[in-house]
């Protein structure tokens, strides 16, 4: 690149603000002038960190990401609303037309909004700018995160959070922390369940419950109870009709794509892009949440940090490719609990990691260790020479390890100590060949 190419980033969440640290310094020694279009008024912030914020342990400032380089022309609270190719300039909201020579759409995605009966009532009169009734809230951003903790904060606050997928499990345990009374609903069979397998989700089912949350599971949420535009309860498939001022969607994420296909670029459930993050237009490039790479989106902080680590190496016009991300789910569950009555007693933390497939094929080596009186359960599932998944709760002295043997995709040495490795005294190993 020259040091007259403009690198226009739509975007001010972690990907962009990675390439902004990544990229400032050498718009400061004379390299291509860098203008990032963040559509929060905030500086960009940890999304990972969200939860502990909520819980009331984190102060938003904690989770402030470090500044870009004062090279870096940051616009905060403004949005993009057009990419037009031909003249390549972006039309934002204010008027301003920012040109580029490279774009860089780091959109990232949305809150799903399930179809609930009650959600969006007829004509949503006297409802909130969002739409939705006023004690129902997404939470995805820091201003939903700071919505949230408001409404959890009411004397007598009771929630509901709808989705236990690692954004559900999350705030349910943060409402807990505060001491509000959760119910926890999750459509599937358990909780996490694409990072969990059923031992493993049991495990964390009883730590909820610890902190004082209800959790339902195979529990489908038909619908809202809404009176007067304020939400009042929830209505479940099986007919139980709990009250709740305070409800949390957690029903997943969905890659926010209406600039890109408004461009005639191509997408399916994310922009698609090559392995030089280029979508197809060459003069545009796509990173986090909202890029497919490979038929994959992964809607990871891990994978949108190496993203953006990448083309900032081909910005700088170094020959590498990216070949994909092997992302490691991690999460610490804590707190005093809530629910009525007194006070529990503070529980034990509860760490999980998690990465790969959490279920065996047939053929498939899996080495299993589980105590169910200590939360302990570790199990790692071996094809041919290769780690293909993990599931640790419980201690996690073992995860570095395993974690770089997933991510660099390395062959284990014919005598690898995986069971050396993954056993302690609390806990009985067992090895399945053949699958389980």
């Amino acid at each position: 690149m020259t040091s007259q190419q403009r690198v226009v980033v739509i975007g001010g969440g972690m990907a962009a603000a990675r390439l902004a640290q990544r990229l400032g310094r050498a718009s400061a020694d004379g390299g291509p002038a860098l203008t990032v279009l963040g559509e929060e008024p905030h500086a960009p912030y940890n999304r990972v960190l969200l939860a502990d914020v909520l819980a009331g342990r984190y102060a938003q400032d904690v989770i402030t990401l470090p500044a870009p380089h004062d090279a870096v022309r940051w616009l905060g609270g403004v949005r993009a609303v057009r990419i037009d190719r031909e003249r390549r300039t972006v039309l934002c909201d204010d008027g301003r037309a920012v040109p580029y020579d490279r774009l860089v759409l780091a959109t990232g995605s949305n809150p799903v909004l399930p179809p609930l009966r009650g959600l969006f009532p007829p004509g949503h009169g006297g409802l909130p700018d969002s739409g939705l009734p006023r004690g129902v809230h997404p939470f995805r951003t820091l201003d939903d995160c700071t919505a949230l903790a408001a409404a959890a904060d009411r004397p007598g606050a009771r929630a509901v959070v709808i989705g236990g997928g690692l954004l559900g499990v999350s705030a349910a345990r943060a409402l807990a922390e505060r001491g509000v009374p959760v119910l926890l609903a999750q459509q599937g069979e358990h909780l996490m369940e694409r990072q969990l397998d059923a031992g493993a989700a049991a495990l964390l089912r009883a730590h909820l419950e610890a902190l004082g949350v209800e959790v339902h599971t195979e529990c489908r949420v038909r619908g809202l109870r809404v009176e007067d535009g304020t939400v009042r309860g929830v209505e479940l498939a099986d007919g139980y009709a709990p009250t709740a001022d305070l409800v949390v969607l957690a029903c997943g994420v969905r890659p926010r794509v209406g600039l890109a296909r408004a461009a005639g670029l191509p997408v399916d459930r994310g922009i698609i892009v090559d392995d030089q993050l280029r979508t197809a237009d060459p003069r545009i490039h796509s990173i986090g949440d909202c890029a497919q790479h490979d038929g994959l989106v992964y809607g990871l902080a891990g994978a949108a940090l190496e993203q953006a680590d990448q083309l900032a190496r081909i910005l700088g016009a170094e020959a590498t490719r990216y070949r994909g991300t092997r992302a490691l789910t991690r999460l610490t569950l804590t707190g005093h609990g809530a629910g009525p009555g007194p006070a529990p007693a503070p529980t034990a933390p509860l760490d999980l990691a998690a990465f790969g497939t959490p279920s065996p094929r047939p053929g498939d080596d899996v080495i299993h260790l589980s105590d169910a009186t200590r939360s302990a359960y570790r199990k790692v599932i071996v094809r041919g020479d290769r780690l293909v998944g993990g599931i640790l709760l419980g201690d996690l002295g073992a995860v570095g390890t395993l974690a770089r043997t997933w991510e660099a995709d390395a062959p284990l040495p014919p005598t690898a100590p995986l069971l050396h490795l993954l056993t302690t005294e609390s806990a009985t190993p067992s090895r399945t060949d053949g699958g389980s």
